[in-house]
């Protein structure tokens, strides 16, 4: 007598870390998870022995012992970018795994070809498998890019186990794969894109990666809120978590790493997109500073740190007069919880009178900085479009805001300086915090300030704020 086919069995899954439940509830009790959304129902298979596939290794490896391990016997794999070799910790490694998220349109396949024409041109074969694109299109992607193609192996498949009989069958020397929401085992009921799809698709790539020691690319899809699409579980699976940003009206691309356990997290890569593909921007604070007009009236330049790099950026604000109820605040590139701090301190501490202002700030050239460096120059900022003053085109400003209105100390505050003496300006305003760290002093005039009000005087002058009695003068040290 035939045995009854077992029926599928319904789950209750968590979006963010794949957290499973066999009964619903209303948020993801999995520690450290965070998500607010209630568990969504799922159908898994039964759970049967499946067979062994032809690419897992029939025994597993000896035991090897740490101290004998030579970090030598696998070198890094360089690239001709150096802004990708400096976001990668100096190049692929062997075996590695390498997620690439990025909303649509932001240039994900465009960077991914130019990676594999860098392997190519090396005489090394790549394969590039693609579900959402026909190998026409990616023909066409190649030509106006100006690859030739030698090398690059293209397979148009959503299916995961024939993408890795076709990588066990080649061997290449890079595997691509774009995108992971767009694959699907037949060992999971649900759709492409699902959390159980897009978690054993991840973790059965990852697999044959390790055991084969093959480089491997995978591309991913961004959500609204700027999030990595699928289950949180994914980016701890994968070795590297790079995030590609970009305006859709601006040409420069920030490429971010959010992991890398290869190398630093906190470094970017700076391209540009133009009709040959992303172009490495090596000096991008002076292609920015090639951009800016002299005098114009609410832009401050503030060197920020961007892992190791320096870069100079403008703050741009403009203040207009409001006719609504509530003043409205926006802010691009920078954080709105923040800016409305800002806006607070410079009225209550720096006697602005911005109550009545509509206030826009943003970063010139698409660029999100997080770290409070900029803080001093977003209220300056602010502060000469109110007064309709510009700021000395040869001027720098840095430093924490606090809720009172003083100034703290940020780190690494020598190599801001070298950055703006090597781009030859002239002057700093900086906290008196900060005297301490600068233990040789680059070509510049140094202003050092304590709080808000004095940085006001010592860049826009005592006759541009008010109630400025009492207040201890700026302290200089003249360039060298």
């Amino acid at each position: 007598m035939p045995r009854p086919k077992e029926q599928q069995r319904t789950v209750f899954l968590c979006h963010e870390c794949g957290y499973e439940s066999s009964k619903w509830m209303g948020f993801c009790p999995s520690p450290g998870c965070g998500s607010g959304g209630p568990l969504s129902e799922t159908t898994v298979a039964p759970t049967s022995p499946s067979p062994r596939h032809s690419w897992i290794a029939a025994s597993t490896e000896p035991l090897q012992e740490l101290s004998q391990l030579n970090p030598d016997d696998q070198q890094r794999i360089s690239l001709p970018s150096d802004e990708l070799n400096r976001v990668l910790g100096g190049g692929i490694v062997p075996g590695s795994v390498s997620l690439l998220a990025g909303e649509p349109g932001v240039g994900k396949s465009t960077l991914l070809l130019q990676i594999a024409r860098y392997i190519s041109a090396t005489a090394q074969s790549v394969v590039y498998a693609s579900g959402e694109e026909s190998p026409h299109q990616i023909k066409l992607r190649s030509q106006r890019l100006g690859i030739p193609g030698e090398g690059i192996f293209l397979l148009s498949e959503t299916d995961v186990e024939q993408i890795l009989a076709r990588l066990e069958e080649c061997r290449p020397a890079l595997a691509i794969v774009d995108s992971i929401q767009t694959l699907y085992t037949q060992d999971a009921p649900s759709g492409p894109g699902s959390v159980v799809q897009v978690r054993e698709c991840g973790l059965r790539l990852l697999r044959w990666a390790k055991q084969r020691n093959v480089p491997l690319l995978i591309a991913g899809h961004m959500t609204k809120d700027g999030s990595l699409a699928g289950p949180r579980v994914l980016e701890h699976m994968v070795d590297t978590v790079m995030y590609l940003e970009g305006e859709d009206l601006n040409s420069y691309r920030i490429l971010r790493s959010g992991k890398n356990r290869f190398g630093s997290t906190t470094e970017v890569g700076v391209f540009e997109m133009t009709g040959q593909g992303l172009i490495e921007v090596p000096d991008p604070s002076q292609a920015l500073l090639a951009q800016r007009y002299e005098h114009a009236v609410g832009a401050a330049l503030v060197p920020v740190l961007e892992g190791t790099r320096p870069l100079l950026l403008e703050v741009q604000a403009l203040t207009s007069p409001s006719y609504a109820p509530a003043p409205r605040r926006v802010a691009n590139g920078v954080d709105y919880n923040r800016l409305l701090m800002l806006t607070a301190v410079a009225s209550r501490r720096a006697a602005l009178d911005i109550a009545g202002q509509d206030i826009i700030v943003s970063i010139a050239g698409g660029f999100k900085v997080t770290e409070p460096a900029i803080d001093l120059g977003v209220v300056l900022a602010i502060a000469s479009s109110l007064h309709n003053q510009p700021i000395d085109a040869s001027s720098v400003v840095l430093g924490e805001v606090g809720l009172s209105g003083e100034l703290r100390n940020v780190p690494q505050v020598e190599r801001r300086l070298q950055e703006v003496s090597r781009l030859g300006l002239a002057r700093c305003i900086l906290p008196e915090t900060a005297r301490r760290d600068v233990t040789r002093s680059p070509n510049l005039e140094l202003v050092f300030v304590s709080t808000v009000r004095e940085a006001m005087n010592a860049i826009l002058g005592k006759s541009r704020s008010r109630n400025q009695s009492n207040q201890p003068a700026a302290t200089l040290i003249e360039a060298s």
